[in-house]
């Protein structure tokens, strides 16, 4: 494979992606691509599929036909646990931190899992320096320096949203998903949300789910409108806004 075609290659990619449960058909033949570093939005009413698609993504569940590609590499099907190895890191819509660990300790068990160190009697001071000194560097971007001693439990909601990306970054993952991540936010604490979001993710690729359209078109470069399992159309946030086929399935009168 030659240099050229291996930039040009999506960060991630789906093809003809069908999930079914009995004689449901949940999502219905997805092509999807998702370039590299860009910033990606997949929207659409409640029950169209997003939150299955993405578990498909993340290996949550096997998709029942189709393919999906992460960096030219398929996935499909392969455990939670490979797929995050690969460089797939996600967050979930219900926050989903350790309350009884403080906030440094819960970002330590991502950086330790990446470098392959366990807790133990002979574990190597050099290597603990390592893991010690990036988790507090993903501490302080993640703005929670101030509260690495504190049980994460303790955290606004805010704060722990912002801990569970902080714990996707821990990862070293160059793509990220992000499941609504700014839902039950004021509109401040959206604000600093969105805020993270672009600052973190810069040079990584990030596809999310999100409800807020004032989030979507002003964080991401392209999205994705998914409607009864499908795609419906897949563009920039001005020209999603403007599609009369996207007005009438969800955006409504919002898009005006």
């Amino acid at each position: 494979m030659s240099a050229a075609t291996t930039m040009e290659e999506p960060a991630l990619r789906l093809a003809s992606v069908t999930k079914s449960f009995g004689p449901i058909e949940v999502i219905q033949g997805v092509d999807l691509d998702i370039r590299p570093g860009e910033r990606h939005a997949v929207i659409g009413p409640n029950g169209a599929g997003k939150s299955t698609l993405f578990n498909l993504i993340s290996g949550m569940f096997p998709p029942s036909s189709g393919d999906i590609r992460l960096n030219g590499r398929s996935i499909a099907g392969l455990s939670p646990y490979r797929i995050n190895r690969a460089g797939l890191a996600r967050s979930f819509q219900i926050t989903n931190i350790f309350h009884r660990l403080s906030v440094f300790e819960n970002l330590r068990i991502g950086v330790l899992a990446r470098h392959g160190v366990r807790y133990g009697l002979f574990r190597s001071i050099a290597r603990m320096r390592r893991v010690n000194e990036e988790t507090a560097d993903v501490l302080e971007r993640v703005g929670l320096a101030a509260r690495g001693a504190d049980l994460a439990g303790d955290l606004t909601y805010s704060e722990q949203r912002a801990l569970e990306i902080g714990m996707t970054l821990t990862t070293g993952a160059d793509v990220i998903l992000l499941d609504e991540p700014t839902a039950g936010m004021s509109r401040e604490e959206t604000a600093e949300a969105v805020a993270l979001i672009r600052s973190v993710t810069q040079g990584k690729t990030l596809l999310m789910v999100e409800h807020d359209m004032s989030v979507v078109f002003s964080l991401c470069d392209r999205v994705s409108v998914l409607v009864y399992g499908s795609i419906l159309a897949t563009d920039t946030p001005e020209c999603i806004s403007a599609n009369r086929d996207v007005q009438e399935a969800y955006l409504g009168k919002e898009a005006s």
